[in-house]
């Protein structure tokens, strides 16, 4: 019988074996973490009494919709919050991350960004980049950023002296974006909070937590962050919610960014979920498995195309706080290349040839590839970046690890062994 790997190199499926073999005690790792991130979640389900009669929804206005209420307090309880916002109606990580700050601040207050730059879309949402329109700075609210270090790290003497009398919210970015700085670890971020509490105690901080759950087993909630957020086709909706985001943190403060989302007066109390609580749901209890598969799948990607010798990050072995794995080529044309032997390796359009294209919030053109059950989801394998140096394709994702493995192994394939 023909085997899965007999349609590869042998000098690739050679490669293959010695990878296994390296990353499996990496892998049994993370099986444990999934385990414990599972039974977490487990609990918070049973503690919440979750029943059938929760994963139906509504529909018009949402009003005493217990299912969605249910939800958030899972979301709650599980990511370390008093309470949440779990709603179809945040429509990206970039929007409920705009719906959080700039629910906080009013007129004269300032937001601060940390971790260096923000991400491309943010900038716009900041006012730091585009027309500005509807920005912060449109009312009269500041929004800056400290660089980070040259060894990219937070520059704690610049932040303490940089916060002042208006910095109403700090703001941290704990995946790295479309940088080239590795992702922050929690432990990381609770010595960022420490450092900043230590010079205003009542500051509000928030943390970026895209890509960033269920990575470890705890979450930045849990090492003294006041609110925080991200978004359903990411990790916690474990590859089953079509759309949506969340918002999770202190009472008062869910509170104040539920009139952002809404309206004064209504805030979280509409809102229709329109038959999308089951996914939510059954999205949100799968999340553990799901992201741990993903990062399983970056672990083999780093170490499989660090051995056909591009430059990887993080390192097969380094510690993992998010599922992004970034391969750099050093020109566009092998990093396009690699794009397509992604998309090429995907379930759905893989017959599709991804190009780069000037995109909403992007000041570059963007490559993206993956052919997704979801449109647009991150938590299912996909790749992409801007066009710009050092050429970097940012793989994130993998329903489960076996998709990810072959998928790596067909794009090896293409681009190391296709005229050998």
């Amino acid at each position: 019988m023909e085997k899965w790997e007999d349609e590869f190199d042998p000098k690739l499926v050679a490669l293959m074996h010695q990878t296994d073999e390296k990353i499996a005690p990496r892998l049994a790792a993370i099986d444990d973490q999934i385990v414990q991130n599972q039974a977490k979640v487990l609990k918070a389900f049973q503690n919440h009494r979750v029943a059938e009669s929760h994963l139906s929804g509504s529909t018009g206005y949402g009003h005493n919709d217990e299912g969605r209420d249910v939800l958030e307090a899972v979301y709650a309880d599980v990511l370390g919050g008093e309470d949440a916002l779990v709603r179809p109606q945040i429509v990206s990580g970039t929007h409920a991350i705009g719906v959080a700050l700039l629910g906080l601040v009013r007129p004269g207050d300032e937001i601060l960004y940390i971790t260096g730059e923000p991400y491309d879309t943010l900038q716009e949402v900041l006012g730091m980049a585009g027309n500005g329109i509807g920005s912060p700075k449109e009312y009269g609210i500041g929004a800056d950023y400290v660089p980070l270090k040259a060894d990219n790290s937070v520059d704690v003497p610049a932040v303490q002296k940089r916060i002042g009398e208006h910095t109403k919210v700090v703001a941290i970015q704990r995946s790295r974006g479309y940088a080239t700085r590795p992702s922050f670890t929690i432990a990381q971020i609770k010595a960022m909070i420490a450092a900043v509490r230590a010079v205003k105690p009542d500051v509000w901080i928030f943390v970026d937590n895209a890509y960033g759950e269920f990575s470890e087993t705890i979450e930045p909630l849990d090492v003294g962050a006041d609110l925080m957020a991200g978004s359903l086709f990411k990790n916690p909706g474990g590859g089953m919610a079509k759309t949506g985001g969340y918002i999770v943190g202190k009472k008062d403060l869910i509170e104040r960014v539920s009139y952002r989302l809404t309206v004064p007066g209504i805030g979280g109390d509409e809102g229709a979920t329109v038959g999308m609580l089951s996914d939510m749901f059954q999205g949100f209890f799968i999340a553990p498995q799901t992201t741990g598969n993903a990062i399983k799948g970056a672990i083999f990607e780093s170490a499989l195309l660090e051995s056909l010798g591009l430059d990887v990050d993080p390192k097969w072995d380094a510690p993992r706080t998010d599922l992004i794995q970034t391969v750099n080529f050093g020109n566009p044309g092998d990093m396009v290349k690699f794009a397509e032997a992604i998309q090429a390796s995907s379930p759905v359009d893989s017959f599709v040839t991804p190009i780069p294209e000037h995109m909403a919030g992007y000041e570059d053109e963007v490559i993206m590839a993956g052919g997704t059950f979801v449109a647009g989801s991150t938590i299912e394998f996909s790749g992409d970046g801007p066009i710009r140096p050092p050429y970097t394709i940012y793989m994130q994702g993998g329903l489960t690890y076996a998709h990810v493995k072959i998928a790596t192994m067909q794009a090896a394939q293409k681009v190391f062994f296709a005229n050998k």
